[in-house]
């Protein structure tokens, strides 16, 4: 397999994340990544925003935020959004790029990361259970509250 790295997401990146393509069904899980970079304007401070490269194209992006000030402890340190071209899905990069983000996470002294998703046939849910997030909850809107511990 080609290596892959990781790289801050930039002006020269964002085109291309914004073009990462999606598996048919899998719309319904993930917003446009302009939502990410324009929520991340709030408080860029707690935001961790990188894309994955491989062969220096953009193959997929992971957004995480690390707040040791939030109220909820969800929140604290967590995985806000992943994406993973279709062609890609299934060739280590989601894994590289959770793995990246959890390393980041233990760096800055957390022990674990969250992640809130919506269950669906063909959401993340299993993805997330094989990156090693285990359900621990429900939110009020019956998302699944998962961690993955460091």
């Amino acid at each position: 397999m080609t290596d892959l790295r990781l790289e801050e997401l930039s002006a020269t990146t964002i085109v291309a994340v914004n073009a990462l393509t999606l598996k048919p069904g899998q719309e319904q899980f993930v917003a446009p990544v302009s939502y990410s970079v324009a929520a991340a304007v709030t408080d860029p401070s707690t935001t961790w925003q990188r894309v994955v490269l491989r062969d220096n194209k953009v193959v997929g992006f992971i957004q995480g935020s690390f707040d040791d000030d939030s109220p909820s402890e969800e929140f604290r340190s967590v995985l806000w959004r992943i994406n993973v071209d279709a062609d890609a899905q299934g060739e280590g990069v989601g894994t590289f790029a959770v793995d990246a983000l959890t390393e980041e996470a233990r760096k800055r002294g957390f022990d674990h990361v969250s992640v809130i998703y919506e269950p669906g046939d063909l959401g993340p849910d299993v993805f997330f259970r094989q990156v090693g997030f285990e359900p621990v909850g429900e939110t009020a809107y019956g998302e699944v509250l998962a961690r993955r511990s460091i």
